[in-house]
């Protein structure tokens, strides 16, 4: 999928309470949502279609990605 991030708003959740290892997630169109490094604004990120993102955040919601 090749989609522009020229013109991206992105912004960091308001629960990372100025942390320097955060990622930034920007609303995009056609739903899209790409997410990446806060360290790196430059660098890559990913980029989720609409029903991709949804099953992401369930599962993060759910405990999938916890590393204990």
């Amino acid at each position: 999928m090749n989609v522009d991030l020229t013109d991206a708003q992105w912004f960091k959740s308001s629960r990372s309470q100025g942390g320097a290892d955060c990622v930034e997630v920007a609303f995009l169109a056609e739903g899209h949502v790409g997410m990446r490094d806060s360290k790196n604004l430059t660098g890559p990120a990913l980029v989720f279609t609409p029903s991709a993102w949804d099953a992401f955040t369930a599962g993060v919601n759910d405990g999938e990605f916890d590393l204990t």
